[in-house]
């Protein structure tokens, strides 16, 4: 599976492509009709979606919804699932148009595609993405942007470097109460912010499945699955999708996850305090903790944790699992929670806010009422993450959670991991984004991947 000689051979597809296109609807990309930023408003943005299981068959259905938008490609592992996609496409269209894949380096080569979602396992997300940033591919990516900080890195590096729009899946920022959260406590209106706690989904609890080797599955290419990942035998569990009515073993699984301290759950919160902060081109400067870690079994990923960070400015952030916080801090025992003690909590000198996507809460109440000056900063507003993600393929402009954003974000959990697995108080150095004086430490940020992968 050498990358360059497939490439090569997706190449000479072209006319073959071409015939086959033709007796499709028409319909222009939105490329083709004009130089980025001023695209006619006639034009179709051209999707395609990789990885439609779960969560990604709701992005699919939320994209093809939108008037604007023209599906044409899904690609998937799992023959059942491209199936399902197709129908769903062409039902939407009324025709046969929506192309199946099973590689998404073929879907990616398609000059017709203007941009796609991301939704495959962690593990799979940043080799996809920069695939499509090279073919000059805007996307849509699930969180977590992978499961090291060096493929992020990477990433960020090809996203800049082919000028392509970038939405990262942490929504929150797309959501009006967490926008008004942070705009309290980045005008003072709780004082001086000296506490942040991040309340999130603790890790499941799932029994230990059997290691025994089962037969290689027949529906699909479980080499292909593991791709980057180390080599391990196959038994249903490992990558059984949320879509097959499983609880989505893989993402509680360290070599393709980090469970629901990043990518599950934990990164949405996150994301929300370092935005809170007005952190989101920084990062902590120390960060210490603990945290449970199941030693046998195939979920290798933290449970239950509780990990401080101090910044720059003074504040420090707790990142802990639910199950915690309401212990530790009353203010999580709101009716406003979604959960119990999950949310982000912040604490100032003249009070504090909390917010979840269940409500916001503040004391003193009146800050809720606040009204802000002409002057003052504001943040940017998004009420719809597709929608601005779209917008943003027009104008060119940066989306609500750019590349930027999301490494920085996502290497905080990062950090937590290895925090927890090191058993130390960790020194980083956010600039160089790297750990200070600890090779071992700066080891973890990057992973090997299995041949022929490479970033």
């Amino acid at each position: 599976m050498n990358q360059r000689t497939t490439r090569r051979e997706l190449l000479k597809t072209g006319a073959a492509f071409g015939a086959a296109v033709a007796s499709f609807p028409c319909f222009v990309p939105a490329r083709v009709l004009g130089a980025a930023g001023v695209t006619p408003p006639s034009g179709k943005i051209v999707m395609g979606c990789i990885g439609i299981g779960s969560m990604g068959g709701g992005h699919l259905r939320s994209f093809s919804a939108q008037e604007e938008v023209r599906m044409v490609a899904v690609c998937d592992l799992r023959r059942k699932f491209r199936e399902k996609a197709k129908a769903t496409v062409d039902q939407r269209y009324g025709d046969t148009g929506c192309t199946m894949y099973e590689d998404y380096r073929e879907l990616l080569a398609r000059p017709d595609i203007d941009a796609v979602c991301i939704a495959t396992p962690d593990h799979w997300h940043a080799l996809i993405a920069l695939e499509a940033a090279r073919n000059r591919k805007d996307m849509y990516m699930e969180k977590p942007v992978d499961v090291h900080v060096a493929a992020a890195q990477a990433l960020r590096e090809a996203v800049n470097r082919y000028g392509v729009v970038f939405q990262f899946g942490t929504q929150q920022r797309s959501g009006q109460e967490f926008r008004q959260c942070c705009e309290l406590v980045r005008n003072g209106r709780i004082g001086k912010l000296h506490t942040i706690v991040v309340g999130s989904v603790p890790g499941a609890q799932l029994p230990n499945q059997p290691l025994e080797p089962q037969p290689d599955p027949s529906d699909f290419d479980y080499d292909m699955w593991l791709g980057p990942a180390p080599w391990s035998p196959y038994t249903f569990q490992r990558c059984a999708s949320r879509a097959e009515g499983t609880p989505g073993y893989w993402m509680h699984i360290h070599d393709y996850g980090l469970g629901c301290l990043s990518g599950a759950w934990g990164i949405h919160h996150v994301d929300i305090a370092q935005w809170g902060n007005d952190s989101d081109d920084t990062g902590p400067l120390e960060i210490e903790g603990t945290g449970f870690v199941p030693a046998d079994g195939l979920c290798d990923t933290p449970v239950t944790w509780r990990v401080e960070h101090r910044y720059a400015n003074g504040v420090r952030m707790i990142h802990m699992d639910s199950r915690h916080t309401e212990k530790e801090f009353p203010q999580f025992v709101t009716p406003v929670l979604e959960t119990r003690g999950c949310g982000i909590l912040f604490v100032g000198s003249d009070g504090w806010v909390i917010v979840s996507r269940g409500g916001i809460d503040a004391s003193p109440k009146a800050l809720l009422q606040t009204t802000f000056g002409a002057n003052e900063p504001r943040l940017p507003v998004s009420n719809n993450h597709k929608r601005n993600f779209l917008d943003c393929i027009r104008t060119r402009q940066k989306t609500i959670c750019p590349i930027e954003t999301a490494v920085r974000s996502d290497t905080i959990c990062h950090l937590d991991d290895i925090a927890i697995r090191t058993g130390r108080k960790l020194h980083w150095d956010p600039k160089a984004e790297q750990f200070v004086n600890d090779e071992t430490a700066n080891r973890l940020l990057t992973r090997p991947l299995r041949s022929p992968w490479r970033l």
